[in-house]
């Protein structure tokens, strides 16, 4: 996967170490606690990484482990915290570089960003594609496992490659290439005015909310992208404004113990409503037991209020900031999370193989131990070897600076 490594806002979040700030607005900065480390927020790198592994986890629907995911104990789960936390990074990749770089330097390197994922993307079907065909040669494979338009011929591969045709567990990575092609719209929008991009951006969520019918078509579902990206939009658009407010105030954010309570609660109610009780076989304590749960795919405000109450959890704390700065857990983490293009591709295809052998063999005991030990494995390795790879890349750099 070197040939797909990491656009600047995956390789250098280096947030919280603000630029220089007009003498105008001094007055204006506020005065809350500086960020402790010495620039990058490994946080974000740490989010992002226990994102990426539960996404790995939650697409073998016959793996033991996504019993315990963060999509059990709430409404949201790890694909509303990856596209916050990919506007959170935008921002600092992007939105510094505006000023930093120009803009036609940046609009180029947002281009370049949008082609790997693009090559990413096309990866992922091609290999699900041959390898699901391939297999069938052998044994039966279920139909869910590639939707019957894709199991013939070669009419699919244009609808595929143009995203007129999104399959099942291959549809985010399109998403991410939207959104992120639409981050200089909405950086114009902030620089004119940051309330009104949010409120614009806002509205427009709202109204998909209204209007489930308001989507890109989807030649494999009718209904549309399963990631509506006209709603999306404002979960990345709000990880870009918290991104920016961060850089403005040089400090994380503010930690207001009525805010926190506020979260606490509610995200103790999602854990009630969201957790499987029959799946456990304990009594069913949900407060709502008959409300309909929180549609996905025009991200329901319910769910859009769980990943905001744990990122601000998250960022407003001082003793996340050094769990994943300086504890060996933390790290591990928040090397998965710096190359997450590779992880997620790496991850996508362990998923189908995974599926075929459980398919192919049964699910039990021992094969879970395997299949799971072995993926997670795999990934942290690919995350530890990205890693020195990258950091023999720049000793030369180093050395001449």
């Amino acid at each position: 996967m070197s040939g797909f490594m990491m656009a600047q806002h995956d390789t250098h979040i280096t947030a919280h170490r603000p630029v220089a700030t007009p003498p105008a607005q001094l007055s204006a900065a506020p005065t809350g606690k500086p960020p402790t480390s010495g620039g990058r927020d490994h946080r974000i790198d740490a989010m992002r990484g226990v994102a990426l592994l539960m996404m790995f986890v939650d697409h073998i629907p016959q793996s033991l482990l996504n019993r315990f995911t963060m999509r059990n104990v709430g409404f949201a789960d790890a694909a509303e915290v990856f596209v916050l936390l990919a506007g959170y990074a935008s921002w600092l990749a992007y939105g510094r570089g505006f000023r930093k770089y120009g803009i036609a330097e940046c609009l180029k390197r947002i281009f370049k960003r949008c082609v790997q994922l693009y090559i990413g993307q096309a990866i992922m079907v091609f290999v699900s594609v041959l390898s699901i065909r391939l297999w069938r040669h052998y044994t039966p494979v279920p139909v869910d496992f590639l939707e019957p338009e894709l199991a013939h011929g070669l009419s699919w591969v244009w609808r595929v490659m143009m995203f007129d045709a999104l399959p099942s567990n291959l549809n985010i990575l399109p998403l991410y290439i939207v959104l992120l092609g639409g981050f200089p719209l909405f950086y114009l929008l902030m620089r004119t005015h940051r309330s009104l991009a949010l409120v614009l951006s806002g509205a427009l969520w709202m109204l998909v909310n209204l209007d489930p019918g308001l989507n890109f078509p989807n030649w494999l579902d009718p209904d549309g992208w399963y990631f509506n990206p006209l709603a999306w939009q404002f979960l990345f658009a709000l990880g870009v404004a918290a991104s920016a407010e961060t850089e403005r105030r040089g400090a994380d954010f503010p930690r207001i113990d009525l805010l926190v309570a506020g979260c606490v609660l509610y995200l103790m109610f999602s854990a009630l409503q969201a957790f499987p009780w029959a799946q456990w076989h304990l009594p069913d304590m949900r407060p709502f037991g008959q409300m309909m749960t929180p549609e996905k795919s025009w991200l329901s405000p319910l769910r859009l209020l769980d990943v905001m109450a744990i990122f601000y959890l998250v960022q407003s704390s001082t003793k996340a900031r050094a769990w994943a700065a300086h504890s060996a857990s933390g790290q591990i983490l928040a090397r998965v999370g710096r190359h997450s293009l590779e992880i997620f591709v790496v991850g996508t295809l362990l998923d189908l193989y995974a599926r075929l052998v459980f398919n192919t063999f049964g699910d039990g005991l021992f094969l879970q131990v395997l299949i799971n030990v072995t993926g997670l494995a795999i990934l942290f390795a690919l995350a530890a070897w990205l890693d020195k790879r990258r950091s023999r890349n720049r000793q030369p750099i180093t050395a001449k600076t």
